[in-house]
């Protein structure tokens, strides 16, 4: 990164911050600081997990508590334990609360409005494009990739979620005992390797690395959430699987894909995959791809 790019960086956070007023301790005019605002918003008309405020919103168990005993102290959330498991906690928001979360939406609508109000109508198509581009960059910046166990409860929703979707674009459907489905083993080091996507704790993608010791690395099982689709996450993956593989001394890395999901074959032909012959008996597979890989 260039010095320059930090710079504009810091000083978009600077002007960001000062604009909407998150400096003030007293937000929107209220008498609150924007964390317990911030906390309002999300836990939502049906209430939240505790665990899952401090996921989504990236913030530690101390700081989240203090907010919370704050909001519980002016009446505005209760606090109970879960009535599943007494170990997590659930907050919901009381009648004052919900009022309070409506003078807060009422009063950030107005301070959107004073941002775009002394701008022209092309300022103002700008300025919401811009901002639109910024959240869809710093939400894919925001996507933590790491390696996990193939029987992860994180690994199996997305695997889950992955044949649910193949079943409904096949033209014949996809039933997982006819694919040539890898081992777990197969996608534990030192035979191979299984990322997981999350965006704000929540699990939003899947790929896996085969390592062989006598054939290509090859991709397994590559899945993307449709809701971050956009964000360039399968590039990402594909990315992170290949600087994988070469770090394991391979100079090939193979997949296979269905001829249903066209831009998954764009994305492969863009970055660098070359179509060969099938290397596999795969019932579901329409095209193999090859890529040179390691080597300058």
């Amino acid at each position: 990164m260039h010095v320059a790019q930090i710079d504009q960086v810091r000083r978009f956070n600077r002007t960001v911050t000062e604009r909407v007023g998150v400096l003030h301790d007293h937000y929107l005019g209220r008498d609150r600081p924007v964390g317990e605002a911030r906390l309002l918003w999300e836990i939502g008309d049906q209430g939240q997990d505790v665990r899952r405020l401090r996921e989504r919103l990236g913030l530690d168990s101390g700081y989240v508590s203090r907010l919370l005993r704050a909001l519980e102290s002016d009446g505005l959330v209760t606090l109970e334990p879960h009535p599943e498991d007494r170990r997590v906690r659930t907050v919901r928001l009381t009648d004052a609360g919900r009022a309070e979360r409506a003078t807060l939406d009422r009063r950030s609508d107005e301070l959107a409005g004073s941002l775009l109000e002394p701008l022209n109508a092309a300022q103002r198509t700008r300025l919401v494009a811009a901002m639109a581009e910024v959240d869809r960059l710093l939400t894919a910046a925001t996507v933590t990739v790491d390696a996990v166990d193939p029987d992860h409860s994180d690994a199996q929703h997305c695997l889950r979620s992955y044949f649910t979707e193949l079943q409904e674009r096949f033209e014949t459907g996809f039933d997982p005992a006819r694919s040539l489905l890898p081992d777990a083993g197969d996608l534990r080091p030192p035979h191979g390797l299984f990322l997981v996507a999350r965006l704000h704790g929540e699990p939003v993608g899947c790929a896996g690395l085969k390592l062989p010791p006598t054939a290509p690395a090859e991709i397994k099982r590559m899945w993307v959430a449709p809701h971050t689709r956009g964000l360039g996450l399968a590039r990402r993956f594909l990315a992170e699987l290949e600087t994988r593989a070469a770090e394991h001394s391979r100079d090939v890395l193979r997949l296979d894909t269905n001829k249903a999901l066209d831009a998954a074959i764009g994305l492969y032909h863009s970055f660098g995959f070359q179509e060969v012959a099938a290397f596999n008996d795969e019932p579901y597979a329409h095209h193999w791809f090859e890529k040179r890989i390691g080597k300058d």
